[in-house]
């Protein structure tokens, strides 16, 4: 029977740098837990050695000993007593080496891991940190030479079909792959309910080592997401005529769903909009090297949040993170790491075939997966023939591989929505970022009523959308880029509010749950981070908007006070704002009742008069909340974002009344000729910031429009194409020219 060794532990790690520096470590582990989070993009990428010492387990004449790399990042190479035996390329997937024939009775395993920059493992370009590491458990599986397969793309060996018929009926499609087995060898599977007990069996015979058989089923339960998330467990084995060769545990789950233009997402037979979170599988201080404890914790918070999907950016994640999707019945969107700028060759173009093979045959069994995502933002560069050709290759590797679910791609705001690519894949889904990085709020809900309009077979998503904060700066009168809590708790407010009026949006997933890592940045007050997320990076700070997506979400009655963070405040008067999810809410100050509110789209307001310290307390039914404000002459510098942002070198304030200004987008400063010249500079910047294109890449007239809409606040933020003295001067300028009215 197959045994699995686990070999976390008393590993001997060296950089390849120049020095010779040796660390006794266990795994999981990342060498960028540090500095690939800090700032400055000059984290380390290269190659590492990891080496263990390890006695061969006893082992008889019909059994193999096998390795198990579960997340090595990026390319992998494996030697066992100096002879090299694999090479793995791509970071976020499982793979398995066959050890026996270089066994020795004393073994020196060396795998050797490199994150360095290449032209030909993805991903190479996008918005978060590439630790370098054998950040995932490492195990040895001792097994008999007969066994479900091992060696191909990761995968178990074994794919479950759950079908779902009428009247309760249903049936378990089963594909067994095996190595090294017999013809006629048995592969038996047992189904046992929730509660363990043997509701169906079936068994088919070994034909050139696969196995194919039906398993009927009656009565069955349906895993119905968040709701009843329930899953049978398939326990199958591999035997000949005198033994048990393997086995292999499998939960599954029956459900049905269908991704409706008009009705949009549909699970087993009902409306199920899809409104959750992306998550980036790294933490404070510890990286991408993550336990089990981690990924439990993360999904804890978004059940917390009532949450129901999750998209698993932008790569693939555990098999623990799936597994508990499955449990907690959240709908993932999984997908390959095809991310920001598409290599145009041939190497390149097959890794991404690869990566997508292990995706799918390692996680086809997840009944919390429905799609799998070809690709993010892969535009930034321009659209290719090549790029097309790839996606529409991918695109069908998915199908054939997975019949049984669909496939998306998270398109980049700027492209077109004419563009062939959009029409790829099986549904859509855009990235937009309209009142932060460019236009306003209202701009999201202007473009999916146009897309809808103009492409009503055609389902659609928002598979990225946000505002970093950070929970230390606040306003009273918060606006787009000065990086508060408070902002992006009013953009979530009105996403949520446009997503959900617009039922035929099939999913929507902000960006993101947590903050994360993205080495190359620098601002919000945090260096090497992006602050997008609901949570913070430590996980110990909900910030204001993760409450209000509860208030929409859960059906827990909740009740939350927003700015508690916010305690010095200079106006007199002063906006009280509680999330709630009940009907009404009361507020008292100083115990004294100020008035009840009706809650509307889930937000309870006041306006109180402050003159010293006040205690704040809302109630509704049988919650409470408090917390204490004071009033104070001048503003808390502390609730001022230091460094990247431009709205605090201006003593009079950036924008002035009926003028033009930097937070007015390209498009409303070109409405004015004499203001155009002024721009050349930021134009310029522009370029760079965009990053260099591929020479047989256009940019459409739509795309253009898009980046019409670009804030020059935000080009100046992010291209750096000025200085600061700069920056104020061409302020100065703008703020003398009349706005077109």
């Amino acid at each position: 029977m197959k045994q699995i060794i686990n070999i976390n532990e008393n590993w001997l790690f060296s950089k390849k740098d120049g020095n010779t520096v040796v660390e006794t470590i266990n795994v999981p582990h990342t060498w960028n837990a540090i500095d690939g989070t800090d700032g400055g993009n000059d984290y380390w990428r290269g190659v590492a050695e990891y080496t263990k010492e390890f006695d061969c387990p006893q082992l008889g004449e019909d059994e193999e000993l096998w390795l198990e790399i579960n997340g090595a990042n990026s390319t992998s190479t494996v030697k066992l007593n100096g002879k090299e035996l694999a090479v793995h390329k791509g970071g976020y997937s499982t793979y398995r080496v066959n050890l026996t024939p270089q066994l020795q009775e004393h073994n020196t395993l060396q795998i050797l891991v490199d994150n360095a920059p290449n032209n030909e493992v993805y991903p190479q370009q996008a918005d978060f940190t590439f630790y370098g590491g054998l950040y995932r458990d490492v195990n040895l599986i001792k097994v008999n030479k007969e066994h479900f397969v091992l060696g191909y793309y990761g995968g178990k060996g074994i794919a479950l079909t759950p079908e779902v018929f009428e009247n309760g009926k249903g049936n378990v499609k089963v594909q067994a792959y095996t190595e090294n087995a017999k013809d006629n060898d048995i592969v038996h599977v047992d189904i046992k309910d929730g509660q363990g007990k043997t509701v169906a069996t079936g068994e088919g015979t070994i034909v050139d080592n696969k196995a194919v058989f039906d398993i009927p089923m009656e009565n069955i339960h349906l895993w119905d997401g968040v709701e009843d998330p329930y899953l049978y467990t398939a326990e199958v084995t591999l035997n000949d005529a005198d033994q048990n060769l393997d086995q292999e545990t499998i939960r599954i789950g029956f459900r049905t769903f269908e991704i409706d233009p008009q009705k949009g997402f549909i699970l087993n037979g009902r409306p199920y909009q899809l409104i959750g979170t992306a998550r980036h599988q790294d933490w404070e201080n510890l990286g991408n090297a993550l336990t089990y404890e981690n990924h439990k914790a993360d999904m804890d918070i978004l059940k917390e949040m009532g949450a129901n999907t999750i998209r698993g950016a932008h790569y693939q994640h555990d098999q623990a993170w799936y597994d508990l999707a499955d449990e907690y019945g959240l709908i993932m969107w999984a997908e390959i790491p095809y991310i920001s700028n598409h290599m145009a060759n041939a190497a390149a173009n097959e890794n991404t075939k690869e990566q997508m093979r292990e995706l799918i045959i390692q996680n086809y069994n997840h009944p919390s997966i429905v799609v799998w995502g070809l690709s993010n933002e892969i535009t930034i560069g321009g659209e290719t023939e090549d790029l097309i050709k790839n996606h529409r290759e991918l695109n069908d590797l998915a199908h054939e591989l997975d019949p049984t679910r669909k496939t998306v791609m998270a398109n980049v705001s700027m492209l077109p929505i004419t563009s062939e690519l959009v029409q790829i894949p099986d549904v859509a889904s855009y990235n937009h970022y309209f009142g932060w990085y460019m236009g306003k709020l209202e701009d999201n809900d202007e473009w999916f009523d146009s897309f809808h309009a103009q492409y009503p077979n055609v389902a659609i998503g928002i598979s990225e959308f946000g505002a970093d904060a950070n929970p230390q700066y606040h306003a009273e009168k918060p606006g787009r880029g000065d990086y508060t809590e408070d902002y992006q708790a009013l953009y979530h407010e009105h996403i949520l509010k446009m997503v959900t009026a617009r039922p035929w949006m099939w999913a929507t997933h902000v960006w993101n749950g947590f903050d994360f890592a993205a080495d190359a940045r620098d601002e919000g007050g945090v260096p090497g981070r992006n602050q997008k997320g609901l949570v913070t990076f430590d996980r110990k700070t909900k910030k204001d908007s993760f409450y209000i997506y509860q208030a929409y979400l859960s059906k827990t009655p909740m009740l939350h006070l927003t700015k508690k963070r916010y305690i010095d405040r200079e106006e007199p008067i002063t906006e009280v704002k509680a999330y709630t999810n009940l009907p009404e809410a009361t507020l008292y100050v100083d115990g004294k009742e100020v008035g009840t509110q009706k809650a509307q789209d889930h937000i309870c307001k006041w306006n109180v008069e402050i003159s010293g310290e006040h205690k704040i307390e809302v109630k509704a039914g049988n919650l409470c909340d408090t917390m204490t404000i004071r009033k104070v002459n001048e503003k808390n510098e502390d609730y001022i974002v230091v460094g990247g942002s431009v709205h605090n070198w201006f003593a009079g304030g950036v924008e002035k009344d009926g003028y033009l200004s930097i937070m007015d987008s390209f498009e409303d400063v070109f409405a004015v000729p004499e203001a155009v010249a002024l721009l050349q500079p930021v134009l310029e910047g522009m370029k760079d910031f965009l990053g260099k294109r591929e020479e047989s890449a256009e940019q459409s007239e739509d795309m253009q429009k898009v980046m019409m809409k670009f804030p020059v606040e935000t080009a100046l933020r992010m291209s750096g194409a000025l200085s600061k003295e700069d920056i104020v001067a061409l302020n100065e300028k703008l703020n003398t020219i009349p706005r077109k009215k």
